[in-house]
């Protein structure tokens, strides 16, 4: 966890236990195995609306996964399923064999309802949070479908203060208290939970150890040493009339016996008021949006799935600090095993990116949350360093956690306040000293947009460019003609000189000049080579380096649709990193990316020996991008959009990646076009989707800057 507060006294700290804590013998086996994130692929994504639910749920197909609290950058809580047993010939646990699953999200709320089943019983959760207070959830149903009388247990994997290894747990009036010295949760359910038991993970204590064996939990602990707690209790469900429902409670708080009584309160306050409360909240925000646009209207899922994504893009956005917008609610592959970073609380994906943030501030202005998007420029405003740029990345209280610099997320801030209408002087201070870090350190960035290699990159300069034209206009308002100038002639000069930069004439793939992903010394005709990255084996010829990244040039107005660089960089990128699946073509990030899962399915991870075990999947947001060009040039951006949205999974979460055709594809549960276990939801994706749903309304991008168009492509002038 963050902010240890250390216990000086031994006393202290047994102060700060709740009152029944040491009630039952101390568990064996402390501190347990290694505790670990879930993995990112997530089908559910909630909130209620309002600050006083300072708390984040998210669901796989079968189970509840990481709640967050306070903030979305804090994950307090791992997981929670249930085991079903008939106390003699079986017990099953929820993502144990045999049980299968779905995910369906309620209409008009980031409600869920998830049921997962075999041939002898059904359970079925309704989850959101509490409106009033730092509580989940779940109306939970259980139909025994032999008629026979069942046991339902309640395995929960607290991890408060973003830190699974340092945890405490006890049995407390009916409830499974967890703390460290940053936060508490407690579960709880109406009627009670019985037989309440501490344990460590993998160890003789684990609850599952004694559960799995048919027997029912036995040996009661309270896990009185830090370490991978897991906790269960019986409930009151058996199946049957009378014992087929109850309401699960998981509240938190800083200590121990207030997240008891956060349980308890949203239990005595009951469900369905809550549940009233919180489809009211969201009801309201969706009604006080614009209408959706036509391609969307007309089309029930499409209809649906913009609903839903206008919600996820708020849901994204920190109730503590507002207008901190963090990128994913999850932490994929080896960023949720802790396993890369010598660290012990986790940072990707639930960060703060400037890049993410524009695409997400874009998307909700086009769709109408005015509030929204200057609550995001204001806090873009507060965390801008001394020197004009931004950190790579923040936690949503602005504390850096990745400190690389990328261009492209100090220009995107200053396009974003043109584009807004941000131009006070308090919003010129700003965007003036952007400005001046670009003209001082540009246009070579020392990451560009997909953040492992320097160089001169077509997107990163076209970000560049836009954003000093956008800062000249915002100059001259303010009466600066010398920083205007010197903006323009800057970027004038970067326009005119891309080409030369980033566009080979010379490479393997045509005769004719394409752009390149980055050169490395602004000479694209060199063989220059470099490190590719992610496990590849080999340096690579930066020539034979593609990415569609290019046709930021023409979105942000530097470069005309039919300018013929572009177009033959588009048929080189479509017979390079193009490939069809059943929702419609989408792309790859760049030749050879290796930013993705291993051919058996295995997480991404950094080998030690390179050989290429890793594979960079379909990117759905790159379908949105060609969309946004292929209106620019004419054509119909609509089969773009039913593309991104074929990649949304049963709760209508849209991911970063979909599997790709290439191994393990084709396997049960690697459909191709279906999403992998990169992030899920991804706010770029569903930014992505709603904004190119307005585009196709208006028949060009909406978040094209027009002062830049004009000025190089003649253009919205």
């Amino acid at each position: 966890m963050r902010r240890r507060l250390p216990c000086l006294l031994a006393a202290a700290c047994l102060a700060a236990l709740p009152a029944t804590a040491l009630a039952a013998p101390a568990a064996p086996g402390a501190p347990g195995e290694r505790h670990a994130w879930a993995p990112a692929d997530k089908q559910g994504f909630g909130t209620a609306r309002g600050d006083a639910s300072n708390v984040a749920f998210t669901l796989r197909s079968h189970e509840l996964t990481e709640i967050y609290y306070p903030d979305l950058s804090t994950p307090a809580f791992r997981g929670l399923e249930f085991a079903i047993s008939d106390g003699r010939s079986f017990t099953d646990r929820e993502t144990g064999p045999g049980v299968r699953s779905r995910v369906s999200p309620v209409r008009g709320a980031l409600a869920f309802r998830q049921t997962t089943w075999t041939r002898r019983w059904r359970l079925t959760k309704t989850w959101i949070t509490d409106p009033a207070r730092a509580t989940v959830l779940a109306h939970v149903e259980l139909r025994s479908l032999t008629g026979r009388r069942l046991k339902a247990y309640v395995l929960a994997d607290p991890a408060p203060g973003d830190d699974g290894n340092d945890d405490r747990g006890a049995a407390e009036d009916g409830a499974l208290v967890s703390w460290d010295d940053a936060a508490a949760s407690a579960v709880a359910a109406s009627g009670g939970l019985r037989q309440g038991t501490s344990g460590y993970l993998g160890s003789a204590s684990d609850p599952w150890t004694q559960l799995e064996s048919g027997r029912g939990i036995g040996s009661r602990y309270d896990a009185t040493a830090p370490g991978n707690v897991v906790q269960a209790a019986r409930t009151r469900l058996t199946g049957r009339p009378g014992g087929d429902e109850l309401t699960l409670a998981i509240g938190f708080a800083p200590g121990a016996d207030a997240a008891r009584r956060t349980a308890e309160r949203s239990l005595d306050a009951g469900f369905r008021p809550a549940s009233k409360r919180f489809a009211a909240g969201w009801r309201r925000y969706v009604d006080s949006l614009k209408a959706p646009p036509k391609v969307v209207r007309r089309s029930p899922r499409l209809r649906r799935l913009y609903e839903q994504s206008v919600m996820v893009l708020l849901a994204h956005e920190d109730k503590l600090n507002p207008g901190a917008s963090v990128a994913s609610p999850t932490m994929p592959w080896v960023w949720g095993t802790l396993t890369l970073e010598d660290k012990e609380i986790s940072g990707p994906y639930h960060l703060v990116w400037p890049r993410d943030f524009y695409h997400v501030a874009t998307a909700q202005k086009a769709a109408g949350d005015d509030a929204a998007v200057h609550r995001l420029v204001d806090y873009l405003w507060r965390v801008q360093k001394a020197d004009g740029s931004w950190w790579q990345n923040t936690r949503v209280d602005g504390t850096e956690y990745w400190t690389n610099l990328q261009l492209d997320e100090v220009a995107l801030p200053v396009v974003l306040a043109w584009w807004l209408g941000r131009d006070s002087a308090t919003d010129w201070g700003h965007v003036r000293r952007a400005a001046d870090f670009i003209v001082a350190r540009g246009p070579v960035t020392e990451q560009e947009r997909w953040e492992n290699q320097s160089g001169w990159s077509p997107n990163t300069i076209a970000t560049q460019i836009a954003a000093l034209v956008c800062a000249a206009d915002i100059a001259r308002k303010h009466g600066d003609a010398a920083a205007a100038t010197r903006y323009e002639a800057t970027a004038d000069l970067w326009q005119k000189s891309v080409q030369g930069w980033t566009a080979t004439s010379n490479g393997p793939y045509s005769p004719r000049p394409y752009y390149l992903r980055v050169t490395k010394d602004g000479n694209p005709n060199a063989g220059t080579t470099y490190d590719l990255g992610d496990n590849h084996p080999a340096p690579v010829d930066q020539r034979t380096i593609v990415d569609q990244s290019f046709l930021g040039l023409v979105l942000f107005g530097v470069k005309p649709h039919d300018d013929p660089v572009v177009r033959n960089s588009l048929a080189v990128g479509d017979d390079v990193l193009r490939a069809d699946t059943p929702h419609g073509p989408m792309w790859h990030r760049f030749t050879a990316d290796g930013y993705g899962e291993t051919e058996t399915g295995a997480d991404w991870d950094i080998f030690d020996a390179k050989q290429g075990q890793t594979l960079g999947r379909l990117w759905p947001l790159l379908s949105g991008e060609r969309g946004e060009y292929e209106l620019l040039a004419g054509g119909d951006a609509r089969p773009a959009l039913r593309t991104i949205a074929g990649a949304a999974n049963q709760g209508l979460m849209l991911p970063e990646q979909v599997w790709d055709g290439r191994p393990p594809t084709g396997e049960p549960g690697f459909e191709a076009g279906e999403g992998d276990r990169s992030a899920t939801p991804l706010a770029w994706t569903h930014a992505q989707f709603v904004r190119l749903a307005w585009s196709i309304q208006k028949g060009e991008p909406v978040e094209r800057p027009s002062v830049v168009a004009c000025r190089y492509t003649g253009d919205d002038c």
